[in-house]
């Protein structure tokens, strides 16, 4: 029996998880399940939360599957098939982990004949969408490129960004299936399983003059002079126009006649380049409220770009479990025991993050 493997991408923060214990729950109750979670940080936050649900987990931590860890994620299915022969595969890669790199290393040809990738399911957090396509270039873009389907979270909150972000995410990929009902209304099998094909991606890159390389990336090709636009890596050639490229993700300048844009923030590369990543551990005990003004101390003081922080710590009674984006930071009782917290962002101080949550590095 071929094992099925379900790929379950997204920013940091969309709602990979969540969605994954929500399918845990409601399509695969019968089923012999086993999950990878990649965590970009030192602590496996969502592999704890999702092996409280039953599950059997391999966590791969501190890095990158699509980068640094590439091999050991082979390595590790390999291991859950031979040893535990799952009827289905869950990988829940990092949020800033590429979709194309993930899915190439289940192109593996070790795995012929006994698994294979059913489904590319990316959730994207439609409040967030236009700033993190701006601000994170390609690690944001790909996971869309390639997914089958898309799952926007928050969608009910903000009608109009909904409508807004789910014409971008058509821009960069027109075959993709779009869900945005409330999650509660969601039919898992629905998202897992289509009862119809995708959209025929051949016909739509012949409507549109795309073509899909060997890694199956989508190239543009455009009459327009000398005008080529790879998708797949952001390669250009004007022929008139020079551009100038940095290799990595802080210069990253175009020079197009009068046109000058300066990406600044546009990511490039691999993620462990791009972003930074402190785990603070912490025997400090929290109230709730307690917790929820050191993180507004944070937002307020702390150096650097945050993007996400995530952890289970010590509470007055039991254990809190903190999920926190700009602007949103959610803390609530959590049955799952933990003493860390893991901070995702740019120019990050550690010791200064430290000393806000009275922890140490």
């Amino acid at each position: 029996m071929i094992a099925e493997i379900y790929i379950i991408s997204g920013f940091l923060g969309a709602g990979k998880t969540t969605l994954i214990r929500k399918l845990l729950k409601e399509a695969f109750t019968d089923e012999r399940i086993a999950i990878v979670e990649n965590d970009f940080g030192e602590v496996g936050v969502d592999a704890s939360l999702i092996r409280a649900e039953g599950a059997e987990v391999a966590e791969l931590r501190a890095g990158c599957i699509c980068c640094s860890l590439a091999g050991d994620l082979v390595k590790t299915l390999r291991r859950l098939i031979e040893n535990n022969k799952p009827d289905k595969l869950i990988i829940e890669p990092s949020g800033v982990g590429k979709l194309s790199d993930v899915a190439a290393a289940c192109a593996d040809p070790g795995f012929d004949g006994i698994a294979e990738v059913k489904r590319k399911i990316t959730v994207v957090d439609a409040s967030r969408c236009g700033a993190y396509l701006e601000n994170f270039g390609e690690f944001f873009s790909d996971q869309i490129e390639h997914a089958d389907a898309v799952l926007f979270s928050h969608a009910e909150e903000n009608p109009e960004r909904t409508d807004a972000a789910r014409a971008l995410v058509e821009s960069l990929n027109a075959r993709a299936e779009l869900f945005a009902e409330p999650w509660d209304d969601l039919d898992a099998a629905r998202l897992l399983y289509p009862a119809t094909p995708p959209r025929d991606r051949d016909a739509h890159c012949h409507d549109h003059g795309h073509v899909h390389d060997e890694h199956d990336r989508c190239v543009h090709e455009h009459e327009c002079g000398e005008h080529e636009h790879d998708c797949g890596e952001h390669r250009h050639a004007h022929g008139e126009h020079p551009h100038a490229h940095d290799a990595h993700c802080g210069e990253h300048e175009h020079d197009c006649g009068e046109h000058e844009h300066d990406c600044g923030e546009h990511a490039h590369g691999f993620a462990e380049d791009a972003f930074d990543t402190v785990t603070i551990r912490t025997e400090r005990a929290f109230g709730s409220d307690e917790l929820r003004a050191c993180v507004l101390r944070m937002e307020r003081e702390a150096s650097g770009k945050i993007l996400r922080a995530k952890g289970i710590l010590r509470g007055s009674e039991g254990f809190l479990s903190l999920q926190y984006l700009p602007g949103d930071a959610k803390i609530e009782n959590c049955a799952v025991e933990g003493d860390a917290l893991c901070v995702i962002g740019r120019g990050l101080n550690g010791p200064e993050l430290a000393a806000l949550f009275g922890g140490v590095l």
